[in-house]
């Protein structure tokens, strides 16, 4: 096995996962980028995804679907590609498969840790997170390397112990989001300021935290999950507006005066760094994620959200604009190559 070698184009890269479109997160967004970009730089890159099998809702999700791949389908189409690096970007059913044929035939991959599940699930069962680790323990115990998007993601894993991490950064689509475009039409008879959260509507993503404040001007929530109906019906002040994508999401950033990013649990949270880029300032909690993307300039933290929403207001847009900058997918991609490791093929016997 051997590393990265810049200017090496023309190798193929395997991406497995179980996040995939029609899903809309960081996680599908952060794979459908970082491909583009291998892709633009010479690789020749497949994805093995859920939309090539059969699919069951995922409980307590259903709009998240599992796939189910027929026994050995997924071995066979590794085997079609023969890609010379393999990475197993989620813990689901497609990468579980890829693992164990990965183990079988004796190939080297890399993992991810996108997602705190562990915690995802004790906020939505109860359930001590405790529980759930030793999964992940197994799961990426025999990966070259755990690829993390943070330090505070490197350190949580660190301490679950598992130690093989790998700086893996995130972007953000600069021509896109940006300070210089259209409003959003929702936004212009709002009583300001106007406070903004972009994401799942769900209880993993401490959402009723957002609901909850009791500061001046409006609150608008952009997104879909299970807790939607519940919390419209409940907070009639609260303006909903559905999915957006693209030029009329950036819209919808660049028209608030602060973004509120309430998860305690997210790694990341690609949403800030897009805000950023439009030139809102965010308002969050001093947790993972935040803590690592965050500046004095850019953002305010703090266990008092509404302290955090009153600070933000004050910070520089352009400070935000120059800070977001900094995060660009061309660097994740690089990243993400550093961290592959690319099969030797002299070194393999010839039945392989």
């Amino acid at each position: 096995m051997i590393r990265n070698e810049p200017g090496r184009t023309g190798r193929r890269i395997l991406i497995v996962t179980d996040a995939w479109p029609p899903q809309v997160n960081g996680v599908v967004r952060t794979l459908q980028s970082v491909r583009g970009e291998l892709t633009e730089m010479g690789y020749v890159v497949d994805v093995i995804a859920p939309d090539r099998f059969l699919t069951l809702p995922c409980p307590t999700y259903p709009e998240i679907r599992l796939a189910m791949p027929a026994p050995g389908a997924i071995g066979r189409m590794i085997s079609a590609f023969e890609p010379d690096a393999i990475h197993l970007a989620t813990e689901g059913p497609l990468c579980l498969s890829a693992r164990r044929w990965c183990l079988r035939h004796g190939r080297p991959f890399t993992t991810a840790f996108h997602t705190n599940f562990p915690d995802y699930v004790e906020r939505r069962t109860g359930l001590s997170a405790d529980w759930f680790w030793p999964y992940f323990r197994w799961f990426h115990g025999p990966a070259q390397a755990v690829l993390t998007a943070t330090p505070s993601v490197r350190a949580e894993l660190h301490r679950a112990g598992i130690r093989q991490t790998h700086h893996w950064g995130r972007g953000v689509d600069l021509a896109q989001f940006s300070p210089d475009g259209e409003s959003h039409p929702a936004f212009a008879d709002l009583p300001r300021p106007i406070l903004l959260y972009v994401g799942r509507v769900a209880v993993e993503k401490n959402i009723d935290a957002f609901m909850a404040l009791e500061t001046p001007g409006s609150k608008v929530v952009v997104g879909d999950g299970p807790a939607r109906s519940a919390l419209e019906a409940r907070h009639p002040d609260v303006h909903f507006l559905g999915m957006l994508s693209g030029q009329v999401l950036a819209a919808a950033y660049r028209s608030a005066d602060v973004f509120v990013f309430p998860s305690r649990t997210d790694t990341f949270g690609l949403v800030m760094i897009e805000a950023l880029a439009c030139g809102t300032p965010v308002a969050a909690y001093p947790v993972m994620g935040p803590v690592d993307v965050l500046t004095e300039q850019t953002g305010a933290m703090s266990e008092q959200l509404d302290q955090a929403v009153a600070q933000a207001l004050a910070l520089s847009p352009a400070a935000c604009v120059a800070h977001a900058g900094s995060f660009t997918w061309r660097r994740s991609a690089e990243q993400f190559l550093d961290s592959l490791h690319w099969l030797d093929r002299a070194a393999l016997p010839r039945a392989a």
